[in-house]
């Protein structure tokens, strides 16, 4: 049996070859040579695939130390959102999602994605974020590459409810510690990444911490490399077997952030707008057929 799954799983079973059966070394070169697709396969599909049972293929996971083979699963989903190549993961949303349905696939998966981060979501978290958000002196905001739209979504209307905000634009590391060289105790750190995470992001909120900022992880999961450096966690699935992230579910909980952070600043917000309806009127920042109708 494998002593610790949190090394590299494809090297522990490596080296726990000789050890297992016939049957159980035919799953183990599967796994090692196609671990991105052993990672969206059930056990029977994994079984029928190399030729074994299913029992066989969840005794191949009790063996190797998991409480049964959705835990292997898991780790295997966590080694895969580490390591997939674009290649791949572009194979495997051909494989899943065919030419003439994509459209509905992709629509019924958002909407799977929704309802498991609802079922998921720590809601004492939620609230803790909220609390830590509106007592900060300063408000950071990171996300780089395909994180960047959510990060400026958040930017956008937080700049509208808060005059403290900072939306981290980089383009390089240098650039990224450059920006949040001043946070400090009383401040917070939104750090916003997912498959495959930004090493920049997440060197970004080890050393805001580290500077005594409150740092809040917006992630998939808890065990996303983001955590180890945040106080607070929202997670939200996200979609990594495609080349295109799948970020609405992400956007909602953003959403939702957004407008518990308006409820409980609801005198404020309203004031900020009623001033901004008077300044878009006098300015003609919208296009109007008439004066009670715009359009953006």
């Amino acid at each position: 049996m494998m002593k610790n799954k949190n090394s590299d799983l494809i090297t522990m079973i490596e080296n726990n070859m000789e050890n297992f059966s016939k049957g159980q070394k035919l799953i183990a070169n599967f796994i090692i040579n196609h671990y991105d697709k052993a990672s969206f396969m059930t056990a029977a599909k994994l079984g029928a695939e190399v030729g074994v049972s299913e029992s066989t293929v969840v005794r191949f996971a009790n063996e190797i130390g998991f409480d049964g083979y959705p835990a292997l699963q898991k780790e295997l989903n966590k080694l895969v959102k580490s390591k997939l190549t674009s290649i791949q993961r572009m194979e495997i949303s051909s494989a899943r999602i065919k030419d003439s349905n994509v459209l509905k696939s992709v629509l019924l998966s958002d909407m799977e994605k929704i309802k498991a981060t609802l079922e998921e979501i720590d809601l004492e978290s939620f609230d803790n974020v909220v609390e830590s958000i509106l007592k900060a002196k300063k408000i950071y905001i990171l996300g780089v590459r395909s994180s960047a739209p959510l990060a400026s979504f958040l930017g956008f209307y937080f700049n509208l409810i808060f005059n403290n905000v900072r939306l981290v634009h980089t383009t390089s590391v240098s650039e990224t510690f450059e920006q949040i060289i001043y946070a400090s105790k009383g401040d917070v750190v939104i750090g916003i990444s997912f498959p495959r995470y930004s090493m920049r992001t997440i060197n970004a909120m080890k050393f805001a911490k580290k500077k005594g900022a409150t740092v809040i992880a917006i992630t998939d999961s808890n065990d996303s490399p983001l955590t180890e450096n945040s106080h607070h966690t929202l997670t939200a699935r996200s979609d990594m077997a495609s080349f295109v992230d799948s970020l609405v579910a992400p956007l909602s909980v953003i959403n939702a952030l957004i407008l518990a952070i308006a409820m409980r600043k609801k005198e404020h917000v309203y004031s900020i707008f009623e001033n901004l309806e008077k300044i878009w009127d006098e300015y003609g920042v919208y296009e109007s057929k008439d004066k009670g109708q715009r359009y953006k």
